[in-house]
């Protein structure tokens, strides 16, 4: 089997609700998503996604995809797509670094290698559990009074998990997390995500002000020096999420002890494959997971389930998915969708979901074997 063709699709996606993360310092409303198409002269079709969180979260953009994309073709066509580290290879060789542009080619070869198989990808990655997994909301708000009304409109839609974006102000991020705890229902699972948003004092400052509530931090600084440096001086369980891009980050984190939890974030990382190496060395160290699209449609949600599939249970808090923040729907409804807060995985073979056509308009490039 070899590749034949990828087409590229360029779709925005607009958010329900005005997004802020990092104490209001970032503000989102709508995101550059591509999608990519990749054909075979085996008459079978894979598609990936690679939707940035916006153009200033981390260094990753939409136009950045397309770009990386154009300069990767050449290499890419002619390869089996069922040899991921052979496209892989080839992928680093074009183009290093760059991991977010090479996203979405690895989950279309990977859609490819399981329709191939006759196989869902969480499956054909050696372990597809079918426990469902909890969303994780993804709260933006910036107040408490704020913060309670989205994470009530969360709840109305059956979500146990949240995901709750603090960060920049240390008095207003300790009401926040007092209140949001006086207010937590038995069972629900919480993070307090500050998006980087806290230099090395504020964060001591919060985390040892609610060390009685045993709350659990993402990112609570902008690198992993600052989180290592904070790290003696409060009891927080901690997750690395936007410091966690390659495999050295997570050997070193869990080499000298910085988080309790990876956030993986498929786009981030350059996609299935090497998500899944990290995977496997947080389960080495006893590390849990939250997994995640870094956002976009239910194609980038369903990749994160699959690979969330391959984690036992009792090592995975939740998958974010970003299908019900948008306003638009590429996929006609079909996919995992939210079933009383819960994913459950798709059953059909490879990804489980393709988008529409018509829904993604004309394709800006294309590329062919000649």
């Amino acid at each position: 089997m070899k590749i034949t063709a990828l087409t590229i699709y360029q779709v925005d996606l607009p958010l329900e609700h005005p997004y802020w993360l990092s104490g209001g310092r970032l503000k989102f409303d709508c995101l550059d998503a591509t999608f990519v198409r990749v054909d075979t002269d085996a008459g079978i079709t894979g598609w990936g996604e690679g939707t940035p969180w916006g153009h200033t979260y981390v260094p990753a953009h939409g136009p950045g995809i397309r770009a990386g994309i154009d300069t990767m073709a050449p290499f890419i066509l002619g390869l089996d797509p069922r040899l991921l580290l052979d496209v892989e290879r080839a992928m680093d060789i074009a183009l290093p670094g760059h991991l977010y542009a090479k996203s979405p080619i690895d989950m279309a070869c990977w859609d490819i290698a399981g329709q191939a198989a006759g196989l869902p990808i969480a499956d054909l990655m050696g372990g597809g559990s079918r426990s469902p997994k909890p969303i994780a909301s993804s709260v933006g708000a910036k107040t408490v009074d704020e913060t309670r009304a989205v994470v009530e409109r969360y709840r109305q839609r059956g979500y146990i998990a949240h995901s709750v974006k603090i960060g920049g102000d240390v008095e207003r991020d300790i009401a926040r997390i007092r209140d949001m705890e006086a207010n937590r229902k038995p069972g629900e699972i919480i993070l307090y995500d500050v998006n980087r948003g806290w230099s090395r004092q504020q964060a001591i400052r919060v985390m040892q002000a609610t060390a009685d509530l045993s709350v659990m931090v993402e990112q609570p600084c902008e690198t992993l020096d600052d989180i290592a440096a904070i790290r003696p001086l409060h009891p927080a369980p901690v997750s690395v999420d936007e410091a966690l891009v390659t495999l050295q980050d997570a050997a070193r984190i869990a080499r000298d002890g910085l988080a309790e939890v990876f956030g993986i974030k498929l786009n981030r990382v350059g996609g299935l494959t090497r998500a899944a190496r990290m995977r496997d060395l947080a389960l080495a160290h006893g590390i849990d997971m939250f997994v995640m699209a870094t956002g976009g449609s239910v194609l980038a949600d369903a990749e994160a389930l699959h690979l969330a599939a391959t984690i036992p249970d009792h090592a995975i808090h939740a998958v974010w998915a970003c299908q019900d923040m948008l306003t638009v729907d590429i996929a006609g409804g079909r996919g995992p969708r939210n079933i009383d807060g819960h994913l459950h995985l798709p059953e059909g073979p490879g990804l489980g979901v393709h988008p529409d056509l018509d829904a993604l308009g004309a394709p800006v490039a294309s590329y062919r074997v000649t």
